[in-house]
């Protein structure tokens, strides 16, 4: 049984009164396999956080299926949300409360018992690089980087069998990302985690991912391991980068300044 299947997807948004639809996606089919790393990479606006969103069943699609563990996403969304973790940049949080609180009452939610739960939230907040004198303040008066960190500690305080991170390392800083990857790759290794990521970062996808799924303004343009598609693009003997395999597959330069949030 794979973790993830998703099959024919398709999502649409009305642009207004008579003005007919927008594509957020368009027949995407995508297999993830127990304990796989798969990333899905695009600019904004190529739909990205509107496929992890309709994963988490947070929006139903309007064509296609969508099964996680064999669970579909429509008809069974209590089942997927009781495996699944979603860290989006959007990350909800008491804003009046302290990062550790806000660990200890998502950890209460999961029954994880309060002393494991108060040792694990400060070695994973520590692991993360929060400063220590932020660990008590409300979590209003911590910086953007700082509260994805936060948010990243809360989704691995208990690990999901499927987690799903959307854009996790925007907005910190190189040495903070670094850390954010080495915990995303010994979650796979010590607790058999599948990680389905979306990501602008270039180096990020190619680091961290058993295999990318390339994105476009709503359609699956490629597939396959960092190597096969490197491959796929000539370059005089040297090595493309992954914005070259952008451009070829593409036809398009890597534009990530875009304002549109699917």
């Amino acid at each position: 049984m794979n973790a993830l299947s998703i099959r024919g997807l398709e999502k649409r948004f009305s642009k207004g009164l008579g003005k007919g639809v927008a594509y957020a996606l368009r027949g995407i089919d995508i297999e993830v396999a127990p304990g796989e790393i798969y990333g899905v990479l695009g600019p904004n606006g190529s739909g990205k956080s509107t496929l992890v969103r309709i994963v988490a069943t947070l929006l139903i699609p309007d064509a296609g299926e969508v099964r996680v563990f064999g669970h579909d996403v429509v008809r069974e969304a209590k089942r997927v949300r009781e495996v699944v973790h979603r860290v989006s940049t959007e990350a909800a949080f008491f804003k009046k409360l302290s990062p550790l609180e806000n660990l200890l009452y998502g950890a209460r939610l999961y029954g994880v018992p309060g002393r494991a739960a108060a040792r694990r939230a400060r070695d994973l907040l520590t692991l993360l690089g929060l400063p220590r004198d932020k660990l008590s303040r409300p979590m209003e008066q911590l910086s953007r980087g700082q509260q994805q960190k936060v948010a990243i500690a809360r989704a691995l305080l208990h690990p999901p069998r499927l987690l799903l991170l959307d854009e996790p390392t925007t907005g910190l800083d190189p040495r903070s990302k670094r850390e954010v990857q080495e915990l995303i790759l010994d979650l796979r290794v010590q607790k058999k985690t599948t990680i389905f990521l979306t990501t602008h970062d270039m180096e990020e996808s190619e680091r961290i991912c058993d295999r990318l799924a390339i994105l476009d303004e709503g359609r699956l343009v490629a597939e396959g391991r960092p190597a096969e598609l490197k491959a796929h693009v000539s370059t005089d003997g040297r090595e493309p980068s992954m914005e070259e395999v952008f451009l070829a597959l593409t036809g398009k330069e890597w534009d990530d300044d875009s304002t549109a949030q699917t």
